[in-house]
C-alpha cells in the first residue's frame, strides 16, 4: 500500500498514542503466568500484540475482551500458573510439538521461550513471517541452554526455534549485547529455576520487566547493573494499566519539532526513564519539550508532553544512550537531517537485528529524500542541512520506517511517498488517522 505525505503548514492539537507494545505484551504474559483471573486495561491493539494474545490462547489461556469486543477497551485472562503453560502439554512428546505463530513479533519470540523452556511438560515450535525468520534467536538460545534448557533452532540460529519442557537451574550470565528483551526472556526463566539467576548488563536497558515482576510478588533486586531473580511459586496481580507507547508518541514529538509554527500536546504518554532517551536527545539539539508527569500505575511513570518547533543543531549519540533510545534512532537520524551541523550515531549495531537492516533503511530511506547519510558497521553519520527536499521510500515492511516516511513527508519541501505503508499496522493502526487531526487541529 502506497502513501503520499505532501509538506503540512502547522501542527495543532492533542493526541493520546496508542498503548506501549513492549508493556502489553509483557501484560499478556504474567497475565497468563497467574493463577487468578487479570484485567488488562488498555491493551494495544496491533498486529504484534493480537499474535502474543493468540500464542497464550494456543497454550490453552482464556482470553476474553471486556466492553463490546474491542481490544482496547480492556481483557480479562485467566492464568494457568507458573508452571502449567496449558496445551502445550496435550502436544504430546517430542515428535508433535505445538506450533505457535510470533507473527512480527520480536518480543514475543524472545520472552515467551524463557517461560516455555521451564515448564514440567510439552514440546513447543515457534515460528513468524519472512521477517522474523532473518532475525536469529543466540542470543536467548545460548544462555537458556546453559540454564539446562532443552532448545533447538535452525541453522543459523534462526527460527523456527523449538522449545522441550526441562529442569532448570540459575546462572550468572552477563549479556554480551545490552537487550533487554533477551535480559526479560532469562528473568522470567529464573522464575522456574533452581536458585537464583543474576543477570549482568553492559549498559541499562527498558525495565518494564523488573517493574511488572516486582509488583507481581516476585523476589527480584537491582544492584548496579546487576539483575538478581530467585524462583517463585506463583505471581499475584489482578489489574495492569497499560500507558500510552512512548516510541509511538516520539513520531508526533519529532513532526512537531520539525514543521515550522508547530505546537502539539501528548497525553497518558508512558515516560519510563529507561525508554525516554529520544528526549534527552533532541532537547541536547536544542528541541522545546515540556515534560508533566502524572505519577505512577503499576510502577510506571506517564505524563503529558508538550512539544513546539524548534532550531535544531547537529550532536554525538551513542554509549549508554543508545539502548534508552534504540527504537527512536532512526527518528533521530530524520531529525539531524533538518538540524544545523553534523550528527553522528554510534554504538547502535543492534540496529542492524531489528524488523530490517534499520542502519541500511533509514540510510537508504533519507537519502532518497536528499539526505547526506554516511553509514558505519555501528551507526551512521547526517551532514545537517536544516531541511529535507522528499521523494520515494520504501518501509521495507518495517513498521518505524513507515512512519518515519510519514513524519519526513510533512516536514520535507516536496513531500514523500511511502510505499508500503500498512507496515504501520504492526505497532499503531490509527497512525495515519491521528496524524491527520493535527494537521487539522
Amino acid at each position: 500500500m502506497n502513501r503520499r505525505f505532501e509538506p503540512a503548514g502547522p501542527l495543532r492539537g492533542q493526541v493520546t498514542p496508542p498503548a506501549d507494545k513492549s508493556i502489553s505484551h509483557r501484560a499478556a504474559l504474567f497475565a497468563a503466568m497467574t493463577d487468578e483471573p487479570v484485567t488488562i486495561e488498555n491493551y494495544l491493539d496491533a498486529a504484534d500484540t493480537r499474535a502474543t494474545l493468540a500464542a497464550v490462547q494456543e497454550l490453552g489461556i482464556s482470553v476474553l475482551h471486556v466492553g463490546p469486543g474491542v481490544v482496547d477497551r480492556g481483557l480479562r485472562i485467566q492464568g494457568v500458573g507458573l508452571r502449567s503453560a496449558g496445551a502445550a502439554a496435550v502436544a504430546g512428546g517430542k515428535a508433535q510439538p505445538l506450533d505457535i505463530d510470533v507473527g512480527n513479533a520480536g518480543t514475543l519470540l524472545r520472552l515467551l521461550p524463557g517461560w516455555l523452556a521451564g515448564q514440567e511438560t510439552g514440546t513447543w515450535r515457534l515460528d513468524g513471517d519472512e521477517s522474523i525468520r532473518r532475525r536469529p534467536v543466540d542470543r536467548i538460545a545460548e544462555p537458556l541452554a546453559l540454564m539446562g534448557a532443552q532448545i533447538t533452532c535452525r541453522e543459523g540460529r534462526l527460527t523456527p526455534v523449538t522449545i522441550e519442557a526441562a529442569p532448570l537451574h540459575g546462572i550468572e550470565y552477563e549479556l554480551p549485547v545490552a537487550s533487554a528483551q533477551v535480559k526479560s526472556c532469562l528473568l522470567l526463566a529464573g522464575l522456574l529455576a533452581e536458585d537464583e539467576t543474576r543477570i549482568i548488563e553492559p549498559l541499562q536497558t527498558r525495565d518494564h520487566t523488573e517493574r511488572m515482576l516486582r509488583a507481581a510478588g516476585a523476589d527480584i533486586r537491582c544492584d548496579g547493573s546487576t539483575v538478581v531473580i530467585r524462583p517463585a511459586a506463583s505471581l499475584a496481580v489482578d489489574r495492569i494499566v497499560v500507558p500510552a507507547d512512548f516510541s509511538s508518541a516520539a513520531f508526533f514529538v519529532v513532526a512537531a519539532v520539525l514543521v515550522s509554527g508547530s505546537e502539539i500536546e501528548l497525553e497518558g504518554v508512558g515516560l519510563n526513564p529507561t525508554r525516554t532517551g529520544l528526549l534527552t536527545i533532541l532537547e541536547r539539539m536544542g528541541a522545546e519539550i515540556e515534560i508533566e508527569e502524572e505519577g505512577e500505575r503499576d510502577g510506571e511513570p506517564s505524563g503529558r508532553l508538550r512539544v513546539r518547533a524548534s532550531h535544531l543543531h547537529g550532536t554525538e549519540v551513542g554509549g549508554s544512550e543508545i539502548p534508552l533510545a534504540i527504537d527512536e534512532l532512526p527518528l533521530v537520524a530524520l531529525a539531524a537531517c533538518f538540524a544545523e551541523g553534523e550528527t553522528t550515531i554510534r554504538d547502535a549495531a543492534e540496529l542492524r537485528r531489528k524488523e530490517s537492516d534499520r542502519i541500511a533503511t533509514v540510510s537508504e530511506a533519507l537519502t532518497a529524500l536528499g539526505a547526506e547519510v554516511e553509514t558505519s558497521e555501528d551507526g551512521m553519520r547526517i551532514a545537517g542541512a536544516g531541511a529535507l527536499r522528499g521523494g520515494a521510500i520504501d518501509s521495507h515492511g518495517d513498521h518505524r520506517i513507515a512512519m518515519l516516511g510519514a513524519v519526513a513527508g510533512l516536514a520535507s519541501r516536496e513531500g514523500v511517498e511511502v510505499a508500503g505503508m500498512d507496515a504501520a499496522a504492526v505497532s499503531y493502526p490509527g497512525f495515519e488517522r491521528d496524524l491527520a487531526s493535527l494537521r487539522s487541529g
